[in-house]
This record gives structure tokens, C-alpha cells and sequence, in this order.
């Protein structure tokens, strides 16, 4: 399967990133194709400027063309791996940026034709969800919540997706509490989980 794979965190030497690398590894030895942003190393740009709000609705390929590279990738999937710290319940402010940036219109969706009426969806060609997170919260709070972080992936942007995508999600609660054993323990979950995909 071809994945676009997405990492957020500012560290290269975090929890995070010993996720992001054993996910690479692991999808690959899988046999899967992968494509791969790390955002942070990238240095990509996560505000959505003045003159790209001025565009966003009248001239979209004027914004599209400066995100020609993610673009390309994300239409090239068929698969999406997210992994990011969760942080204030969501995702970190450089990957809701790049949400802003490049799931534009034209893209991934087309703007609603009127009131009352959704936006159509252009990710059809996604049949693969997968979000690997950490929370520092515990994970009945997140629940008594409705985890907005998840539900922004699986209930707000899933519908973009084909309609038999399949999600997988695996997140590990209280990281600031976390002992060597409860670490280790997740990324062999994480592992065991993208090993068969």
C-alpha cells in the first residue's frame, strides 16, 4: 500500500520520534510504499499568510502551487499515518498548519454548493487511517471529553476519506507519568499493530 507518513514533534531525539522510526521501519519491512514529512526537520511553514487567506477561496492554485511537493504526496496515498504529541486535546500548531496549508480546496475537498450542504470530499483514493499519539492526560478523562484530538481525525476529517476506510488508532495515555516499561511496551503495541496492516 503507498502511505504518507506525517510526523510532528520538535524533537528528533523524543518518544516521538523512536515512534516515528519504528513506524517507518515497520511499515516498510511490511512491504508497503512509503512517503514521508517531518515537519519540524522540513522547517515547514505552518501559518496560512494574509495573501494565501486573500486566495483560498477565489484563485486556490495559487496556494496549491506552493504546496506542490505535499500536495502531490498526499494524492499519491492511499494511506495516512499521523504521528504527533496530543497537546491542549489536538494536534500541535505545525500540523494543524499544515492541515490549513494544504488540504485545500480543490484538493481534498470542494467548498459546499450552498447552506445546509457539506463540503464534497476529493480523498477517495484513502482506504487507511492511522494515528499514532501520545496524551499526558489519563485516559478516562480523555474519554469524559469525547477526545477531541481523535474525533478530529476519525469523525471530522474521515469523511473526506472513501467511505470503507479503515481506521487504526493507538495512543498512549499519561506520557508525563510513563515508566521505561510502559514505554517500551507501547511502541511493541504499535509495532504488532503496523506489522499487519
Amino acid at each position: 500500500m503507498r502511505l504518507l507518513v506525517i510526523f510532528c514533534h520538535p524533537s528528533a531525539q523524543s518518544y516521538g520520534a523512536a515512534l516515528y522510526e519504528l513506524a517507518c521501519r515497520t511499515l516498510i519491512a511490511a512491504g508497503h510504499d512509503l512517503r514521508t514529512h517531518d515537519l519540524y526537520r522540513e522547517g515547514f511553514d505552518p501559518v496560512l499568510s494574509t495573501e494565501e487567506w486573500g486566495h483560498y477561496l477565489t484563485k486556490p492554485e495559487i496556494n496549491q502551487a506552493k504546496q506542490a511537493d505535499h500536495i502531490a504526496d498526499l494524492q499519491w496515498a492511499e494511506g495516512l499515518v499521523v504521528i504527533y504529541p496530543t497537546w491542549y486535546y489536538g494536534v500541535p500548531a505545525m500540523m494543524k498548519g499544515w492541515l490549513e496549508r494544504v488540504w485545500l480546496p480543490g484538493v481534498t475537498f470542494e467548498i459546499a454548493t450552498g447552506k445546509q450542504r457539506r463540503p464534497r470530499p476529493k480523498l477517495q483514493h484513502i482506504k487507511l487511517l492511522v494515528g499514532i499519539t501520545t496524551s499526558g492526560s489519563p485516559w478516562w478523562w480523555i474519554r469524559l471529553i469525547r477526545d477531541p484530538g481523535r474525533s478530529m481525525w476519525t469523525r471530522g476529517l474521515r469523511p473526506m476519506f472513501n467511505s470503507r476506510c479503515k481506521v487504526v488508532w493507538r495512543q498512549l495515555y499519561n506520557m508525563n507519568h510513563t515508566t521505561p516499561a510502559d514505554r517500551a511496551g507501547f511502541l511493541k503495541q504499535v509495532e504488532t499493530a503496523l506489522s499487519k496492516l
